[in-house]
Protein backbone atom coordinates (compact mmCIF):
# COMPACT_ATOMS: atom_id res chain seq x y z
CA UNK A 1 0.00 0.00 0.00
CA UNK A 2 1.33 3.04 -0.87
CA UNK A 3 2.18 5.67 1.62
CA UNK A 4 -0.88 8.34 2.14
CA UNK A 5 -0.83 12.03 3.44
CA UNK A 6 -3.13 12.95 6.27
CA UNK A 7 -3.68 16.15 8.07
CA UNK A 8 -4.58 17.12 12.12
CA UNK A 9 -6.86 19.90 12.43
CA UNK A 10 -6.08 20.97 16.08
CA UNK A 11 -3.51 23.56 14.40
CA UNK A 12 -6.00 26.02 13.04
CA UNK A 13 -9.75 26.17 14.89
CA UNK A 14 -12.57 26.48 12.67
CA UNK A 15 -15.73 24.68 11.59
CA UNK A 16 -14.77 20.95 10.37
CA UNK A 17 -16.42 21.29 6.98
CA UNK A 18 -14.14 24.12 6.44
CA UNK A 19 -11.26 21.64 7.42
CA UNK A 20 -12.39 18.94 4.55
CA UNK A 21 -12.89 21.66 2.22
CA UNK A 22 -9.31 22.76 2.61
CA UNK A 23 -8.25 19.12 2.51
CA UNK A 24 -10.18 18.89 -0.75
CA UNK A 25 -8.24 21.60 -2.33
CA UNK A 26 -4.77 20.47 -1.48
CA UNK A 27 -5.22 16.85 -2.15
CA UNK A 28 -5.06 15.80 1.63
CA UNK A 29 -7.32 12.74 1.57
CA UNK A 30 -7.65 11.44 5.21
CA UNK A 31 -7.83 13.35 8.86
CA UNK A 32 -6.58 12.85 11.78
CA UNK A 33 -9.13 14.45 13.93
CA UNK A 34 -8.88 16.77 17.76
CA UNK A 35 -9.79 14.72 20.18
CA UNK A 36 -13.23 16.68 20.88
CA UNK A 37 -15.72 14.61 21.34
CA UNK A 38 -18.14 16.91 21.96
CA UNK A 39 -17.86 19.27 18.92
CA UNK A 40 -18.40 16.33 16.35
CA UNK A 41 -21.73 14.96 15.68
CA UNK A 42 -20.24 11.39 13.89
CA UNK A 43 -23.87 10.74 12.34
CA UNK A 44 -23.39 12.99 10.51
CA UNK A 45 -19.63 13.51 10.10
CA UNK A 46 -19.32 9.92 8.79
CA UNK A 47 -21.42 10.26 5.79
CA UNK A 48 -19.83 14.04 4.94
CA UNK A 49 -16.57 12.42 4.81
CA UNK A 50 -17.58 9.87 2.72
CA UNK A 51 -19.73 12.36 0.27
CA UNK A 52 -16.72 14.72 -0.12
CA UNK A 53 -14.38 11.39 -0.98
CA UNK A 54 -12.41 11.67 2.33
CA UNK A 55 -11.57 9.46 5.19
CA UNK A 56 -10.83 9.24 9.20
CA UNK A 57 -7.07 7.78 9.63
CA UNK A 58 -8.02 8.06 13.36
CA UNK A 59 -8.18 10.78 16.02
CA UNK A 60 -5.58 12.19 18.73
CA UNK A 61 -5.85 12.71 22.61
CA UNK A 62 -6.10 16.20 23.93
CA UNK A 63 -4.82 16.23 27.32
CA UNK A 64 -4.31 18.82 29.71
CA UNK A 65 -4.20 19.17 33.79
CA UNK A 66 -7.87 18.29 33.64
CA UNK A 67 -7.58 14.54 32.23
CA UNK A 68 -3.69 13.29 33.09
CA UNK A 69 -2.93 9.92 33.36
CA UNK A 70 -0.43 10.72 35.80
CA UNK A 71 -2.11 13.13 37.79
CA UNK A 72 -1.60 12.72 41.96
CA UNK A 73 -5.58 13.04 42.43
CA UNK A 74 -7.17 9.80 41.10
CA UNK A 75 -10.34 11.82 40.39
CA UNK A 76 -7.93 13.54 37.55
CA UNK A 77 -6.75 10.12 36.35
CA UNK A 78 -9.90 8.67 36.16
CA UNK A 79 -11.34 11.66 34.37
CA UNK A 80 -8.29 10.89 31.55
CA UNK A 81 -9.59 7.51 31.33
CA UNK A 82 -13.21 8.04 30.67
CA UNK A 83 -12.12 10.91 28.21
CA UNK A 84 -9.28 8.63 25.88
CA UNK A 85 -12.45 5.99 25.97
CA UNK A 86 -14.46 8.82 24.11
CA UNK A 87 -11.82 9.54 22.01
CA UNK A 88 -11.57 6.22 20.81
CA UNK A 89 -15.59 5.84 20.65
CA UNK A 90 -15.06 9.05 18.34
CA UNK A 91 -12.07 7.15 15.74
CA UNK A 92 -14.41 4.16 15.59
CA UNK A 93 -17.62 5.82 14.45
CA UNK A 94 -16.05 7.74 12.47
CA UNK A 95 -14.47 4.25 10.85
CA UNK A 96 -10.96 5.48 11.93
CA UNK A 97 -8.10 2.80 12.78
CA UNK A 98 -5.86 4.27 15.89
CA UNK A 99 -5.90 6.74 18.50
CA UNK A 100 -2.65 8.90 19.11
CA UNK A 101 -2.49 9.19 22.95
CA UNK A 102 -0.16 11.68 24.92
CA UNK A 103 -0.45 10.07 28.95
CA UNK A 104 -0.13 13.62 30.93
CA UNK A 105 -0.57 16.69 30.42
CA UNK A 106 0.58 18.62 27.37
CA UNK A 107 2.94 21.31 29.13
CA UNK A 108 3.38 19.37 32.29
CA UNK A 109 6.82 19.40 33.20
CA UNK A 110 6.75 18.92 36.79
CA UNK A 111 6.41 15.45 38.48
CA UNK A 112 3.85 14.88 40.83
CA UNK A 113 4.46 11.89 42.56
CA UNK A 114 7.55 9.40 41.52
CA UNK A 115 9.02 7.52 38.82
CA UNK A 116 7.65 4.08 39.95
CA UNK A 117 4.15 5.31 41.35
CA UNK A 118 3.35 7.34 38.19
CA UNK A 119 4.29 4.95 35.70
CA UNK A 120 1.91 2.17 37.68
CA UNK A 121 -1.20 4.92 37.41
CA UNK A 122 -0.19 5.42 33.50
CA UNK A 123 -0.10 1.86 32.80
CA UNK A 124 -3.30 0.87 35.10
CA UNK A 125 -5.18 3.78 33.05
CA UNK A 126 -4.02 3.05 29.51
CA UNK A 127 -4.56 -0.84 30.31
CA UNK A 128 -8.03 0.23 30.97
CA UNK A 129 -8.53 2.55 27.84
CA UNK A 130 -6.62 -0.52 25.28
CA UNK A 131 -9.69 -3.08 26.99
CA UNK A 132 -12.17 -0.86 25.45
CA UNK A 133 -9.93 0.06 22.33
CA UNK A 134 -9.37 -3.85 21.24
CA UNK A 135 -13.12 -4.18 21.37
CA UNK A 136 -13.52 -1.38 19.37
CA UNK A 137 -11.15 -2.44 16.84
CA UNK A 138 -8.83 0.68 17.50
CA UNK A 139 -5.08 0.43 18.01
CA UNK A 140 -3.45 2.50 20.58
CA UNK A 141 -0.25 4.72 19.60
CA UNK A 142 1.53 6.38 22.93
CA UNK A 143 3.33 9.49 21.11
CA UNK A 144 6.56 10.78 23.00
CA UNK A 145 6.68 14.61 23.41
CA UNK A 146 9.89 16.78 23.82
CA UNK A 147 11.13 17.43 27.26
CA UNK A 148 9.72 21.01 26.34
CA UNK A 149 5.83 19.52 26.92
CA UNK A 150 6.61 17.18 29.14
CA UNK A 151 9.00 15.31 31.25
CA UNK A 152 7.20 11.94 31.24
CA UNK A 153 7.60 10.40 27.60
CA UNK A 154 9.83 12.02 25.61
CA UNK A 155 12.10 9.26 23.36
CA UNK A 156 10.83 5.66 21.46
CA UNK A 157 12.47 3.66 23.79
CA UNK A 158 10.28 4.91 26.99
CA UNK A 159 7.16 4.18 24.67
CA UNK A 160 7.83 1.13 23.33
CA UNK A 161 8.55 0.11 27.04
CA UNK A 162 5.37 1.79 27.57
CA UNK A 163 2.92 0.25 24.96
CA UNK A 164 4.72 -3.11 25.87
CA UNK A 165 3.31 -2.87 29.65
CA UNK A 166 0.06 -2.32 28.54
CA UNK A 167 -0.92 -4.81 25.47
CA UNK A 168 -0.88 -5.72 21.91
CA UNK A 169 -2.96 -3.55 20.70
CA UNK A 170 -0.80 -0.76 21.83
CA UNK A 171 2.04 0.98 19.73
CA UNK A 172 3.54 4.02 19.29
CA UNK A 173 3.86 7.15 16.99
CA UNK A 174 6.52 8.96 16.18
CA UNK A 175 6.28 12.80 15.59
CA UNK A 176 9.59 13.89 13.61
CA UNK A 177 9.38 17.19 15.42
CA UNK A 178 10.34 15.98 18.41
CA UNK A 179 12.77 12.90 17.67
CA UNK A 180 14.47 15.72 16.20
CA UNK A 181 14.88 17.31 19.69
CA UNK A 182 15.48 13.81 21.77
CA UNK A 183 16.41 11.75 19.84
CA UNK A 184 20.15 10.18 18.01
CA UNK A 185 19.35 9.05 15.33
CA UNK A 186 15.94 9.71 13.08
CA UNK A 187 16.47 6.73 11.05
CA UNK A 188 17.65 4.20 14.32
CA UNK A 189 14.35 4.78 15.46
CA UNK A 190 12.28 4.03 12.81
CA UNK A 191 14.15 0.57 12.24
CA UNK A 192 13.90 -0.03 16.09
CA UNK A 193 10.67 0.56 16.55
CA UNK A 194 9.89 -1.49 12.88
CA UNK A 195 6.17 -3.43 13.30
CA UNK A 196 4.97 -1.16 16.04
CA UNK A 197 4.68 1.89 14.73
CA UNK A 198 1.03 2.54 14.53
CA UNK A 199 1.28 6.53 13.15
CA UNK A 200 3.60 8.99 12.17
CA UNK A 201 3.39 12.71 12.78
CA UNK A 202 5.29 15.24 10.10
CA UNK A 203 6.51 18.49 10.23
CA UNK A 204 10.27 19.69 9.87
CA UNK A 205 12.87 20.23 12.25
CA UNK A 206 11.43 23.74 12.83
CA UNK A 207 7.64 22.66 13.06
CA UNK A 208 6.86 24.17 10.08
CA UNK A 209 5.71 22.57 7.12
CA UNK A 210 7.97 19.65 5.17
CA UNK A 211 10.65 21.94 3.03
CA UNK A 212 10.26 24.38 5.28
CA UNK A 213 13.83 23.18 7.01
CA UNK A 214 16.10 21.04 7.33
CA UNK A 215 15.19 17.56 7.54
CA UNK A 216 16.05 15.06 4.90
CA UNK A 217 12.82 13.59 4.15
CA UNK A 218 13.73 11.71 1.15
CA UNK A 219 15.94 9.55 3.51
CA UNK A 220 13.10 9.83 5.98
CA UNK A 221 10.24 8.30 4.02
CA UNK A 222 12.50 5.27 2.58
CA UNK A 223 13.28 4.50 5.91
CA UNK A 224 9.25 4.25 6.63
CA UNK A 225 8.88 2.64 3.47
CA UNK A 226 11.53 0.17 4.59
CA UNK A 227 9.98 -0.78 7.63
CA UNK A 228 6.74 -1.75 6.22
CA UNK A 229 4.79 1.35 7.97
CA UNK A 230 1.09 1.03 6.58
CA UNK A 231 -0.46 4.11 7.97
CA UNK A 232 -0.58 7.42 7.56
CA UNK A 233 1.73 10.37 7.67
CA UNK A 234 -0.28 13.34 9.43
CA UNK A 235 0.58 16.83 9.04
CA UNK A 236 1.18 18.52 12.24
CA UNK A 237 3.09 21.80 11.45
CA UNK A 238 2.73 24.34 14.50
CA UNK A 239 4.36 28.05 12.63
CA UNK A 240 5.73 30.03 15.04
CA UNK A 241 4.30 34.17 14.25
CA UNK A 242 7.08 36.59 12.93
CA UNK A 243 6.71 39.55 15.71
CA UNK A 244 9.78 41.44 13.78
CA UNK A 245 9.71 44.05 11.25
CA UNK A 246 11.09 41.02 8.92
CA UNK A 247 7.74 39.19 8.72
CA UNK A 248 9.20 36.66 5.41
CA UNK A 249 5.58 34.72 5.19
CA UNK A 250 3.86 37.88 5.07
CA UNK A 251 0.08 38.33 7.41
CA UNK A 252 0.43 34.74 9.27
CA UNK A 253 -2.05 35.87 11.88
CA UNK A 254 -5.95 36.66 11.86
CA UNK A 255 -8.58 37.04 14.61
CA UNK A 256 -10.06 34.13 16.82
CA UNK A 257 -14.02 33.67 15.63
CA UNK A 258 -16.83 32.93 17.72
CA UNK A 259 -16.99 29.27 17.14
CA UNK A 260 -12.89 28.64 18.54
CA UNK A 261 -13.54 27.18 22.18
CA UNK A 262 -11.78 28.70 24.64
CA UNK A 263 -9.73 25.09 25.01
CA UNK A 264 -8.85 25.06 21.19
CA UNK A 265 -7.08 28.29 21.33
CA UNK A 266 -5.58 27.41 24.63
CA UNK A 267 -3.72 24.01 23.10
CA UNK A 268 -2.27 25.79 20.07
CA UNK A 269 -1.27 29.37 22.11
CA UNK A 270 0.69 27.18 24.60
CA UNK A 271 1.87 25.59 21.44
CA UNK A 272 3.73 29.06 20.77
CA UNK A 273 1.75 29.33 18.10
CA UNK A 274 -1.93 31.49 17.33
CA UNK A 275 -5.17 31.52 15.02
CA UNK A 276 -3.61 31.33 11.80
CA UNK A 277 -4.60 33.60 8.52
CA UNK A 278 -6.75 31.60 6.20
CA UNK A 279 -4.12 31.76 3.32
CA UNK A 280 -1.15 31.38 5.24
CA UNK A 281 -2.58 28.16 6.54
CA UNK A 282 -3.36 26.73 3.16
CA UNK A 283 0.26 27.66 2.39
CA UNK A 284 1.35 25.06 4.65
CA UNK A 285 -1.12 22.43 3.23
CA UNK A 286 0.69 23.12 -0.57
CA UNK A 287 4.08 23.37 0.58
CA UNK A 288 3.37 19.94 2.30
CA UNK A 289 2.03 18.25 -0.53
CA UNK A 290 4.60 19.93 -2.94
CA UNK A 291 7.72 18.80 -0.84
CA UNK A 292 6.35 14.68 0.01
CA UNK A 293 4.04 13.80 -2.61
CA UNK A 294 7.35 12.94 -5.31
CA UNK A 295 8.30 11.25 -2.05
CA UNK A 296 5.85 8.93 -1.50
Amino acid sequence: MPLRLATHNWMRPEPIHTTLQRMQATGIHTLEISGHPDQYNTTELRPLLRSMGLSCWGAVTMTDAQRDLSAADPAIRAAAVAYMKRVVTLSKELDGEMVTVVPTAVGKVHPQAGPDEEWAWVVEGLKEVHAHAEKEGIRIAIEPLNRFETYLINRSDQALALADAVGPMCGVCLDLFHMNIEEVDLLEVFRSAKGRIFDIHIADNNRFAPGMGSLDFASILRVIREVNYQGALALEFVATIDRSPLRRYGIQTAQASADMSAEQLKFITEHRSTVLADDFYTSLFVQSVRHLQPLL
